[in-house]
């Protein structure tokens, strides 16, 4: 019992060097899934894309609600125009106002303005479909955020099972060590004894080197998986994670035959991306179309600042049409016209793409369930293989070659099937995640 623990504290001795600076924490998915959902830099920018987009629709309002301004004007003139025309805006006009004398040098006179304008949009074709592809594109954003974090949860599926299959291959790896130094202890033995050759004991021993190299870097994928995690949840402390579950096949409650979904959130929002360019080629072409607005102000004038002795109100409509201005809106209409029949083949292409991806996966699913049979089958094999040799070296009867062969191969096939499940629990998320709706 003794000779056991002193080998297990050999195994363990390296992972525990390089883990005490670290704290170790235990963690479940669904607290990864909560922490991503919550802080995932990637969502965080999502999210204020698609802020930016309503931004964007907001603005267009503009066409339905009036632009009111208010200003108020001093000055102080002689201006023989300006000074009568002061006078009259604050009513003190007399009759000796008129003396041609005064008309042509007058005094100087001062005039402060208080003015408030309003303009009301009546028709304006162009605005709305501006209106129209500024919420297409609003609704877009929304679905491209709502995709985004689809694809951090598919992300973080991977990202936990992989830390998972990391610990799994440190566990595999410490048994294998356990083992091969147990039998470079019968080795040892055996070659006190005379029955093995000093080159069999160092093949041994070979192996025990192999094994401790190959568990060092199961130890450094268990940190990068971690890591890996840390940066999905924003986290920068940077801690080794240990998964409070471990890898194991996950059954497969979805449809393998089931089609793309043209509403899956991606490719509803390239057809929105679409729309928003067939609304702006339209607004183009309607700005062709005179536009109808109506105006109005109210104005206050005196010769004291800030006051209102006299007043006016002035209202009325206005038709306006730019009839031509230098073919510029000619070629802005070819090139959003363009915009649109682009948007439209390469909504076409990502369809086609996300079909040929899908029918992939399924292909990937398959050959999972198939290489899982598989490996389950290779490593219980390996596994009685090992134990068959290692009974017959005991009692001399095998050689050390076939030995470490056999203590090679069953790691192997260990960490074979575990990347298995690893990639057929993997293709059935990504299957899933390919179909969603």
């Amino acid at each position: 019992m003794k000779n056991k623990l002193s080998v297990l504290f050999i195994v363990f001795l390296s992972y525990v060097t390089m883990m005490q600076a670290q704290e170790v924490i235990s963690i479940a998915k669904y607290e990864v899934l909560s922490k991503v959902s919550q802080d995932n830099t990637s969502l965080k920018i999502s999210e204020q894309e698609f802020i930016e987009s309503r931004a964007d629709y907001r603005q267009t309002n503009a066409i339905f609600l009036p632009n009111i301004t208010a200003n108020h004007t001093g000055i102080a003139t002689t201006n023989p125009l300006m000074a009568f025309g002061s006078k009259l805006n604050q009513e003190i006009l007399t009759q000796s106002d008129f003396n041609p004398a005064l008309l042509n040098d007058p005094s100087q006179i001062e005039n402060y303005a208080t003015k408030f304008e309003i303009q009301q949009p009546l028709i304006n074709l162009d605005g709305l479909y501006q209106r129209k592809a500024a919420k297409s594109k609003m609704k877009a954003m929304s679905l491209k955020q709502q995709r985004t974090g689809e694809y951090l949860e598919l992300e973080v599926e991977k990202a936990y099972m992989q830390l998972q299959l990391a610990y799994k291959g440190v566990e595999v790896l410490e048994k294998a060590l356990l083992t091969a130094l147990e039998n470079k202890k019968l080795a040892d033995n055996s070659f006190k004894q005379g029955y093995l050759q000093r080159a069999d004991v160092l093949n041994v021993e070979v192996r025990v080197t192999e094994v401790k190299n190959q568990l060092q870097t199961a130890q450094s994928n268990v940190q990068n998986a971690s890591n890996y995690l840390s940066f999905l949840m924003n986290d920068e402390t940077y801690v080794v994670y240990q998964p409070s579950d471990s890898l194991s096949v996950i059954a497969f409650n979805g449809e393998t035959n089931k089609g793309l979904s043209e509403n899956r959130s991606d490719i509803k929002a390239m057809e929105l991306a679409s729309n928003a360019y067939e609304a702006m080629n339209k607004a183009d072409k309607m700005a062709f179309l005179p536009r109808l607005n109506a105006f109005g102000s109210y104005e206050l004038y005196d010769d004291q600042i800030f006051q209102g002795g006299a007043n006016g109100y002035l209202f009325g409509a206005q038709l306006s049409w730019d009839i031509f201005q230098g073919s510029k809106r000619f070629g802005k209409t070819q090139k959003s016209s363009a915009e649109f029949q682009k948007s439209k083949l390469e909504y076409e292409q990502y369809v086609s793409q996300s079909n040929l991806e899908l029918n992939k996966a399924k292909r990937m699913l398959l050959d999972a369930k198939n290489k899982l049979n598989l490996t389950t089958l290779a490593m219980e094999q390996s596994k009685e293989s090992l134990r068959i040799r290692g009974n017959r070296f005991k009692e001399g009867l095998e050689k050390t070659s076939d030995l470490l062969l056999a203590e090679t191969q069953y790691a192997q096939k260990q960490l074979e099937h575990y990347q298995t499940i690893f990639e057929y629990n993997y293709a059935q998320a990504y299957v899933q995640f390919l179909t969603k709706e």
